[in-house]
Formats: structure tokens, sequence, C-alpha cells
């Protein structure tokens, strides 16, 4: 795997720095979701929350790696370190989850379906790799269009989606078509309470990739290195021509499938073995241990991460819920479109 210790391969951060900056959204992701899982407990948000507790370090490493505004990302619901990174300020995922009308979805609609087009973060429609084909069109439509240039698109999905047909029919189609895609599966070991090993008989998600003539890489999904390092080179690759890049992280999701679940299916040896790891705080141990942190400056990163949700939720919980009698926004469609309806 490409060490990026010491390089800058295409303007990419050195470690250190992309490191110490991914830690930053693991922190304040995982601040802000269990924040939100006491506000869910306490019952005052509707619907599921899902939150990526262990799943940290694989999707802040991708989100960093992006440009917002020019590269295309799909996050799934547990890729709230990710969005962070991205650039989605936490005001809007806690406006979504409140159901307040100033949010992204005024307060209409789920709080795992909130995204930005304009800004390269199309709307979730399924977390079970749905988002593959439109992540796929989009970067089709660039290309058509003549301004695809160095954009890099990344969808996010999980193992259970990996045995889809919308996921190989996607997978088939980017990699015909040789498009600068990354995708991202989180292989946490269970698709809701399903195991690996009545998923796919394969001995590992990796081995998917040949046969769509992709490449494919393994990553330590516990390692905030290991992911940096693994996205650094499947980004790169896909923008030079190699066409689309499997990246697969495996790890341990550290808490139920929604917080509904008490993930009483999974064995106790798992949860105790390696991939039961807690990537934070071993993020956390080697900042210290490389001296890019001190112990100082890593409890500030969690005070001012603290701040930060605690007043985002206040904001978000004090506004205003949709009110049907006046407002006109339209999920379906345009103004324009609705104003020239005739009877």
């Amino acid at each position: 795997m490409t060490d990026i210790a010491n390089q800058d391969t295409d303007n990419q951060p050195a470690l250190p720095e992309a490191f110490t900056n991914a830690f930053r959204w693991m922190v304040l992701a995982r601040t802000f979701e269990e924040k939100i899982a006491s506000v869910y407990r306490a019952g005052k948000i509707v619907g599921g929350v899902y939150v990526g507790r262990g799943q940290e370090a694989f999707s802040a490493a991708l989100g960093v790696q992006l440009k917002k505004g020019k590269d295309i990302y799909s996050p799934l619901i547990r890729d709230m370190a990710g969005r962070a990174a991205f650039g989605e300020p936490v005001i809007d995922a806690a406006r979504t989850y409140m159901g307040s009308a100033k949010g992204s979805m005024r307060g209409r609609d789920g709080n795992i379906h909130r995204g930005s087009p304009r800004e390269g973060v199309p709307a979730m429609i399924s977390h079970l790799g749905a988002m593959i084909s439109v992540v796929s069109g989009m970067l089709f439509a660039r290309r058509l269009r003549g301004n695809l240039g160095d954009t890099v698109g990344a969808a996010c999905i999980g193992d259970g989606a990996t045995s889809t047909g919308s996921v190989h029919e996607a997978l088939n189609m980017a990699a015909v078509e040789k498009l600068p895609l990354v995708v991202a599966i989180a292989n946490n070991q269970f698709a809701y309470s399903t195991p690996n090993t009545r998923q796919f008989a394969c001995k590992d998600l990796v081995d998917r990739a040949i046969g769509y003539g992709m490449e494919g890489t393994n990553v330590d999904g516990t390692d905030l290195a290991d992911c940096l390092q693994g996205f650094q080179k499947a980004i790169s690759r896909a923008k030079s021509g190699k066409g689309p890049q499997l990246v697969i992280g495996t790890m341990l999701r550290l808490s139920g499938h929604g917080e509904h679940d008490d993930a009483n299916y999974i064995p106790e040896e798992i949860r105790a073995s390696e991939i039961g790891s807690d990537c934070l705080p071993l993020a956390r141990k080697r900042l210290i241990a490389e001296g890019w942190l001190t112990e100082d400056e890593c409890r500030k990163v969690e005070e001012l991460a603290a701040k930060e949700v605690e007043n985002a939720i206040l904001k978000a919980g004090g506004e205003h819920p949709p009110d049907p009698y006046s407002h006109d926004w339209n999920a379906c469609f345009s103004e324009r479109f609705r104003d020239n309806l005739t009877d």
C-alpha cells in the first residue's frame, strides 16, 4: 500500500496533517451521535437513529480526502464523520434530526435522507446500494457535458448491500465505462443481524473486485492511518483513468443496527477480537504517541466538539417544525412546474 507518511500525492496532505484533521471529524461525529442518541431515548426524535460508532475512521478517511463543490460524495447512514469531513455543518444534521423547518429537508423527511445535490451530496434514496448508480450517473453526466475534469465520485455501502442486485448492476456499468468512482464498503460483520457467513461465500469481499474488472483494496477499519492510505491510493487511481476502485474496511459495528436494537446477536468473542477495537481511542493514542497532538490538545478538540454539538442541538430544538397551513415548499417538483399546472 502507498505510504503517504512523507508524500503529497495528488495534492493530498502528508499523514500527520491528514490524520489530525480526520481525528477532529471523528470526535465531532462521535460526540454528535452520542448526544442525538440521548435525545432519541428521551423521546424527542421521530423516526430511527443510526450511529457510526466504530466506523468513524473509515468514514472520515474518505470524506477528508474529497473536495466539496468539486467531487461527488454519497454517504450512508453511519457516515456522520465523513459528512462532517466533507463539509456538512453540524447544525444541518441537528435540524434534520430535530424536525426543524429550517433544515435541508424542511422538517418533512427522515434523519438519514438529507443531502445537497448542488454541493455534490445527493440525498440518500436507500442504504441498500441504490446510490452507486446515482453517483455513477452524476459522473457520466459530467463526462457527457465535458466538465468531468479530475472529479472523483465516492459511494458508501455496507457489507449487506453488496448482496443486492442494484449494487451488481451499478458496479458493472461503472466498470464498463471506467468511471472515476470509489466505492467504500464498510464491512462491519453484520447486515442488521445477519453475519458475513450467511451473506457471501467468497473468502473476502475484495475478491469481488476482479469479477467486475476493478481493483480492490482491503484496509483495517479500526486503523485511521491504514484507512487514509487506502483511500488515497484508490482516489489517485480512479482519477488517473484506472476505473472504479473498491475499498473494503473491516471493523465491527459497536452499536445495534439502530438505537432500537441491543445487538445481542453479536458474539462476545467478536467483540473482544481486534476488529472489535474502537477506532477513536486508537487514533487518539497514536496522535499522542507520534507527537502530532498533545494530551491537552486532544482534550481541547473534544471540548470544542462538545460545545459545537450542544449549541447545534439547542438551536435546532428551539426552531419551529413545518406548518402545513403556511409552508409552500414542494418535495416532488419545482415551484415553476407547480405554478404552470392546469386543471
